[in-house]
């Protein structure tokens, strides 16, 4: 599996203004210290990438995976980071029927100028799981 990453190019060190990252080792099965198999992780990260090929925000919001998010025993995990927004940390996705309701909460968090994310105004498959609400880098110090 390869990664996909559309990268904006619209600042100057080529880093996407928003980034959906995957952990695609999430729900895997393990024994004598190796991965069985394709784990939960890795399914829906082939989701999400398949659904966004028709989602509007491909191109401004691409998906990432990540290797592993340490939160193994909340699993499946995601999180939305944009500069100057909350990054947010989801666990506890289902791997079959969570997809679109990740890029529909990205949507909602992308057209949010701070990244706010209020519980009632989630996806249902989002309003629980919530496992990090990290605030924004602050440049001036």
């Amino acid at each position: 599996m390869t990664t996909t990453v559309n990268i904006s190019t619209t600042n100057p060190l080529d880093v996407a203004d928003h980034t959906l990252f995957v952990c695609k080792t999430c729900a895997s099965v393990w024994q004598e210290g190796k991965r069985l198999g394709e784990s939960g992780g890795q399914k829906l990260l082939q989701q999400l990438q398949q659904l966004a090929q028709d989602w509007d925000l491909r191109n401004e919001f691409p998906i990432q995976e990540v290797e592993c998010m340490s939160a193994c025993n909340r699993s499946c995990v995601v999180a939305f980071a944009a500069k100057g927004k909350l990054t947010y940390l989801f666990g506890d996705l289902a791997v079959d029927g969570s997809a679109s309701a990740v890029l529909e909460c990205a949507s909602q968090y992308y057209a949010k100028a701070d990244g706010l994310l209020p519980w009632s105004e989630r996806p249902e498959a989002l309003k629980k799981g919530i496992l990090a609400k990290i605030p924004p880098l602050s440049l001036s110090q």
